[in-house]
């Protein structure tokens, strides 16, 4: 082994925003901030966080358009009921982009990032 991750880093327009929506999303606290870059995790934990930079330019992924890859996406594995945890993530401010193939349906995050609800 060379190295494990350290963070997951979403290039967004608004680090600020995104960082409180996956912070509610995941249950997880602003362990850094410094200008254009926050981090979020379990304090404590030396697992790796989620990084979110400061990018003025940045341009969202369109799925599943290719001239506008996702760049990246997130699974996030869920214990309860699907309806329930679409409901929390669009009132979060997620937008739904499809219905998945019978154990994952697929959102946007605030910036436009796809991310899966997983189940199953």
């Amino acid at each position: 082994m060379i190295g494990k991750i350290g963070a997951v880093v979403l290039d967004t327009a608004d680090p600020v925003g995104l960082a409180r929506f996956y912070s509610e999303l995941l249950g997880l606290e602003i362990l850094h901030q410094d200008g254009g870059w926050i981090e979020i995790g379990r304090p404590g934990s030396r697992g790796p966080v989620l990084g979110f930079q400061h990018a003025p330019d940045h341009q969202p992924p369109r799925w599943p358009d290719p001239n506008y890859p996702q760049q990246f996406h997130l699974d996030i594995q869920i214990e309860g009921d699907i309806e329930e945890a679409e409901k929390q993530v669009l009132a979060l401010g997620a937008t739904k982009l499809g219905d998945g193939e019978g154990t994952f349906r697929v959102y946007a995050d605030p910036s436009g990032h796809p991310f899966c609800l997983c189940w199953g």
